[in-house]
């Protein structure tokens, strides 16, 4: 398995690699020491396991008519030849909140992996390569951004050195239940 740097011209391939995941968990928000001395999150499982997919409300083919992606870079990883995973980073970008409009931030905005390839280091590798890129570009923080629904991914980025650096309950009003988690990772 190989990755590397692909024109962001190629965004449209991202949506060949599904996003799709079975929620059987989810991470509760959780007063400590009756709110007032922090917050915890508590694993939960769910009652009845759903698939999540959020090419359903996010189609990877219309991020470059919906923000100007002159400055995102698109990381695929391949087996073979094959993209087996991908993932999109923004910097420098009009409209996206999540960077503050601070230009030594990044955002991990997209980490996809086959279910196949899964478990297998890849999105490891996208990660780092994600890392490496937004520091050339002379970002100081890595922003991701992902819900309590989303258990793996919560652990993968922890993993990955990403502390969480921000919960808002309310992000999603058309998905109650569903709560912003945004993990942040310095980079040298």
């Amino acid at each position: 398995m190989d990755v590397r740097d692909e024109p962001i011209s190629l965004l449209g391939e991202v949506a060949g690699i599904p996003s799709a995941f079975e929620v059987a968990a989810v991470l509760r928000v959780a007063p400590v020491d009756g709110g007032l001395g922090g917050i915890a999150l508590a694993e939960e499982p769910v009652a009845a396991p759903w698939v999540k997919d959020y090419d359903l409300r996010n189609d990877p083919a219309t991020w470059a008519d919906r923000f100007d992606v002159a400055h995102w870079g698109l990381l695929a990883a391949r087996d073979g030849g094959r993209w087996v995973g991908s993932a999109v980073v923004a910097r420098t970008t009009p409209g996206l909140d999540m960077l503050r409009d601070r230009g030594d931030t990044a955002a991990l905005w997209d980490l996809r992996v086959r279910p196949e390839s899964r478990r297998r280091g890849v999105g490891a590798a996208l990660f780092a390569a994600v890392a490496g890129w937004a520091a050339r570009q002379g970002s100081r923080t890595l922003l991701v951004e992902t819900q309590n629904v989303n258990v793996p991914a919560c652990r993968f980025y922890r993993r990955m050195g990403c502390e969480l650096a921000g919960i808002d309950r309310f992000a999603y009003p058309d998905l109650p239940g569903e709560v912003q988690l945004v993990w942040s990772k310095p980079l040298a």
